[in-house]
């Protein structure tokens, strides 16, 4: 009797047991499936953008193993069903560029050195993790070339710069628009009036800017609302605009939003994300900058995008006005100019043009010890993310010395021309020659994908994810857009090649937000970035809302990578609200090919308040 009542009471304790494991186990999924609840469900959304509380990640499960996930939706718990809609507020977000989170943050930057226009990214508990709305009244971009002159108010509702540079003849609301007559600070009757003196003060043949091909990239810093990148554009010159989020109320936004090659940039303590010898000419009309701060610094950063010979355009009082605190700076940026070998090229009115040496000649000539110095012969020109401004100067290869000058062809015939620049990234002539066929061929195939659903003209503002030698901007160069090429951080060496084929681009790290506006570009092209971020450790989660934060709506989105890749993110097309239109494709294998590459096209709908328009 003994061990029957024990073997009675063994059995009720192991009884015990199970039922107590089972209990965990169902508070635990209790308890992780909460937890996931603001990714999947559809309610999130509204408690997200009602409460005022910020919209931030935590929702997402991070699983980078592409292969090893479940093709059905709904066996999926790591892909949701919908995704949170920020509150209206949040439309004009940029999240690196964003004031609030350096006070949240308690970040304190020096704002003498304008760090608080620098990038300073949310860190990852911080992120959004929501879709960006369209403002109240949001309409469709009106298309280039009429978007030059005119936008509608309704999707940038600021109306400052309006009154405030009213005598300046930048932009005037008239009705539902906003106008742009072409003025400026120091061009008030036209930027094209003010282009062909620049012309004439370099006495360049029939008053033409691009000198016969030989002008082709500019930087305008300090650009307003890049009236005079505008205006370039009809002398086949491609600016860089650049300036910051700063109280000129969107400034930037205004020039995307017009079709206008731009983006958000300062000069503060960092380089620009731009190669050295990238730009023939820098601009800057009543920019406001110190030039003589940090004992040159701000110009010794422009000496070093200067291509040989380049040019420095200044229209500003301090080039013409008499009284002693102007004529003070005068002297001071024409002796600091003189001892790194600038010469005047001319003086005329309210603009000075200065020029960059062809040759070390000069430099070498220096008596030993003049300021500013030149730069350690370990110091790489060409590195520029989150790389500090260095106050010396960045003398010429030997090569470039001994040829006096950058070695270009002329535009348009740089454009296809083998760059001298390639063999600094051991690429040969052929492979290089190879590379722009190959992306020819491509985007004839992407055309006969998409058009049956939207013409060529529909795009103007373009971005390659990763840029690579810059085939894809150049095959590009029968339609009426223009592309703004990104190298990634681990390819920022090729964007050199991008800029000497004479297109514009930047380096920049997919695994943060882009330094832009919302609803800014018409079309991305991502060929191998979602595989790059993966091998990275980063998020392809965070990589789509992102895309889908600066994809205008009905923009496209061309996505080139590993199956593995497309079928993870067809995943999340209906999600993001990019079921507008689709398309996928394996395309022909070639020498650029990924094994197992294949092509998906998505459109992006046109919403609003989480609901589609269309």
């Amino acid at each position: 009797m003994k061990q029957k009542s024990e073997k009675l009471h063994s059995t009720k304790l192991l009884t015990y047991c199970l039922i107590g494991v089972i209990a965990l186990l169902g508070l635990l999924c209790l308890y992780y499936g909460s937890s996931f609840a603001p990714a999947i469900s559809g309610s999130a959304g509204d408690s997200f953008r009602r409460d005022g509380s910020d919209p931030v990640l935590g929702g997402f499960a991070r699983n980078q193993d592409f292969d090893d996930l479940h093709e059905d939706q709904e066996h999926d718990p790591e892909v949701p069903r919908s995704i949170p809609i920020c509150d209206a507020k949040y439309s004009e977000l940029i999240p690196c560029l964003d004031r609030n989170l350096i006070y949240q943050l308690k970040l304190k930057p020096n704002l003498t050195l304008m760090e608080h226009y620098e990038r300073h990214c949310p860190p990852q508990k911080r992120r959004f993790n929501c879709l960006i709305p369209p403002p109240a009244g949001y309409k469709i971009p009106i298309r280039w070339p009429e978007s030059r002159d005119e936008v509608w108010k309704a999707n940038i509702p600021h109306t400052h710069l309006a009154q405030e540079k009213s005598d300046q003849n930048w932009m005037v609301v008239n009705g539902e628009k906003i106008n742009f007559p072409g003025g400026g600070t120091h061009f008030h009757y036209g930027a094209d009036k003010y282009i062909v003196a620049l012309a004439r003060m370099l006495k360049f043949p029939n008053d033409k800017l691009h000198n016969g091909g030989n002008i082709r990239s500019v930087l305008d810093v300090g650009c307003g609302v890049a009236s005079f990148g505008a205006y370039l554009l009809s002398h086949n010159i491609l600016a860089m605009s650049l300036a910051p989020n700063d109280v000129h109320q969107n400034q930037i936004q205004f020039a995307l939003e017009r079709g206008i090659p731009s983006t958000l940039g300062v000069l503060g303590t960092k380089r620009l994300p731009y190669p050295s010898r990238s730009f023939e000419m820098a601009h800057c009309s009543r920019c406001r900058i110190d030039w003589l701060q940090r004992d040159g610094i701000l110009l010794l950063e422009l000496d070093r995008l200067l291509r040989p010979g380049g040019y420095f355009a200044y229209s500003s009082p301090e080039a013409y006005a008499h009284d002693p605190e102007n004529q003070r700076i005068w002297n001071s940026m024409h002796d600091l100019l003189k001892r790194m070998c600038w010469r005047v090229v001319s003086k005329k009115d309210q603009t000075v043009i200065w020029a960059k040496p062809l040759t070390n000649s000069c430099y070498l000539r220096r008596e030993a010890g003049t300021q500013p110095p030149l730069c350690a012969t370990d110091d790489d020109p060409d590195a520029t993310w989150n790389v500090p401004m260095k106050a010396c100067i960045s003398t010429y290869s030997a090569k470039m010395h001994k040829e006096k000058g950058s070695g270009l062809a002329p535009w348009p015939r740089r454009l296809t021309a083998v760059p001298p620049r390639l063999e600094e990234i051991g690429i040969r002539a052929e492979e290089f020659q190879e590379d722009t066929n190959i992306w020819h061929f491509r985007m004839t195939e992407y055309w006969k994908q998409m058009k049956s659903v939207v013409r060529k003209s529909y795009f103007r503002n373009v971005m390659d994810m990763n840029s690579n030698l810059g085939g894809f901007g150049a095959a590009l160069k029968d339609t009426d857009v223009w592309v703004m090429n990104v190298a990634p951080v681990n390819m920022s060496a090729r964007l050199k090649i991008v800029y000497d084929r004479g297109l514009i681009g930047t380096v920049h790290d997919w695994c943060e937000a882009f330094s832009t506006y919302p609803r800014t570009y018409d079309l991305l092209h991502a060929w191998g970035v979602f595989s790059d971020i993966e091998e990275r450790g980063c998020s392809s989660e965070d990589l789509l809302i992102e895309m889908d934060r600066i994809l205008r709506p009905q923009g496209f989105v061309i996505i080139r990578d590993k199956s593995s890749i497309i079928n993870y993110i067809r995943k999340y097309l209906a999600a993001l609200r990019w079921d507008h239109w689709i398309s996928e494709v394996e395309p022909r294998t070639d020498a650029l090919s990924f094994s197992e590459e294949r092509v998906l096209i998505v459109r992006k709908k046109f919403w609003s308040e989480g609901i589609s328009t269309l």
